[in-house]
């Protein structure tokens, strides 16, 4: 499988059309950081009008909005969209709860309709949590339907002290039932459009699983003497209409929706028939090819069988292959994975840990893993020679690396005078632009034998 979690720290153009997947995405970044700067500028300009009036604890609930308002719209550039939408929902459902109860009474002259926003904002948490756990979805937006009959079926509040008088909130009834029905039709169009749009992605990848629209990529790992050592498996959809997709723009739906197992097994597949033609080959019977696996493809209870199954189907050196696991997956199941690792490495494969140093893994994890590689993440690569603490992880990962007996490779690796710097520091092998941008099989080849021959 291709390296996934690079994609998902950088927002790229799409190519050949737009993505709908990305597309719901972006959409859904950028209402999340329309509501915080609307959550602000409500905030600040409450908190005067209260304050000018000397209602210090409305005052109060207005600074936590702007303060809620500014880790949102932090939050979401740092691309942290489940804590962001989890801020984002409790601000409001405090502040739509407590202005029904303290500035909206129900009364004979005014009706109460505050709490009329908990619709739209029970539509809308289906939308912010749809790829979360269905506890966390169904969770939020049933809380906000509970919030919203208890407050329609009662005229309870705490106190009258702050009520706006009964001729502003008649006026206020009207407009605040407008917006919020307006809001929940427009949001209820989003997420029929939405919807729409998955069942298509949907669609269109269980064609491409089913008419073979898949291709591989190979990008080159070139050790310290300029031979290729290896590459890393690309995959890349030839879409029929929208051209070469990265896998950027579909990655993270087949993971969402399990469809990542059908299509990890085809590039394990394609790997291994790889492998099984360049067996014997001077040229290229040293090189081998990493295959990165995703966590849903690796919790398989036949992963193991069917790593195996494929070594002896093709009759392979399973030394050629490596599998590429990323930190997020180490902490899932430390048992499990050190059981399936073991069973693999015994019969040759070798494992890599990749974007090392960017996730949750302790030494302790790291020093019980069999691991054969560790990757230097292209986040430390890019400023290693301008930022002193990247400098300083980098210099302490190859050392860590080499103590263990473990291969270390850079990626992301675009200038010369970083590849200088990490083969000074004791970096053994190399992958970036620098050297060579992902390619087809054929450029692949052509490559390894300028390089190797």
């Amino acid at each position: 499988m291709p390296s996934l979690s690079s994609f998902g720290r950088r927002v790229r153009k799409l190519w050949h059309g737009a993505d709908l997947a990305l597309v719901g995405q972006r959409r859904e970044r950028r209402m999340r950081m329309l509501s915080s700067v609307v959550m602000i500028v409500m905030g600040l300009l409450w908190g005067l009008f209260f304050s000018s009036r000397g209602y210090w604890a409305i005052v109060i609930m207005d600074v936590a909005i702007v303060c809620s308002g500014v880790a949102v719209f932090a939050l979401t550039l740092r691309d942290r969209a489940r804590s962001a939408n989890l801020i984002l929902f409790s601000a409001l459902i405090v502040v739509v709860v407590a202005s029904t109860l303290l500035l909206d009474p129900s009364t004979r002259m005014a009706p109460r309709a505050t709490h009329l926003y908990l619709l739209p904002m029970a539509v809308g948490a289906l939308m912010a949590f749809r790829d979360d756990p269905l506890w966390l979805r169904y969770g939020v937006s049933l809380f906000c339907l509970l919030l919203f009959v208890a407050l329609a079926a009662s005229n309870w509040r705490p106190t009258d002290l702050y009520a706006l008088p009964d001729d502003v909130r008649r006026v206020g009834s009207w407009l605040q039932a407008g917006v919020a029905m307006v809001l929940f039709f427009l949001l209820l169009h989003i997420l029929q459009t939405d919807t729409a749009e998955r069942s298509e992605l949907d669609r269109d990848l269980r064609a491409a699983i089913r008419e073979g629209q898949f291709v591989l990529h190979y990008q080159p790992q070139l050790n310290d003497a300029g031979r290729v050592a290896g590459a890393e498996v690309l995959i890349r959809w030839q879409h029929p209409q929208r051209g070469l997709l990265a896998p950027g723009e579909f990655i993270d739906h087949a993971e969402n929706t399990g469809l990542i197992i059908p299509i990890g097994q085809w590039v394990l597949e394609q790997t291994a028939a790889r492998l099984r033609q360049w067996k014997g080959d001077p040229l290229f019977g040293d090189v081998g090819l990493a295959v990165n696996i995703s966590q849903k493809q690796f919790s398989q209870s036949s992963f193991v069988a069917e790593i195996l199954g494929l070594i002896e189907r093709h009759g392979i050196d399973a030394q050629r292959l490596e599998l590429e696991l990323t930190e997020t997956l180490i902490v899932r199941d430390m048992e499990d994975l050190m059981r399936k690792m073991v069973a693999l490495v015994e019969h040759g494969v070798r494992f890599s840990l990749d974007d090392f140093g960017t996730g949750f893994s302790s030494l302790s994890h790291l020093k019980r893993l069999p691991l054969s590689k560790l990757k230097i993440d292209r986040s430390f690569i890019c400023d290693v020679l301008t930022d002193a603490n990247s400098e300083t992880i980098v210099r302490t990962v190859i050392a860590l690396g080499r103590s263990m007996g473990m291969t270390v490779i850079a990626e992301g690796v675009e200038t010369e005078a970083q590849r200088r710097f990490l083969a000074d520091n004791g970096c053994s092998q190399f992958q970036g632009y620098l050297l060579s941008r992902p390619m087809p099989l054929a450029d692949f080849c052509s490559f390894v034998q300028r390089h190797n021959g």
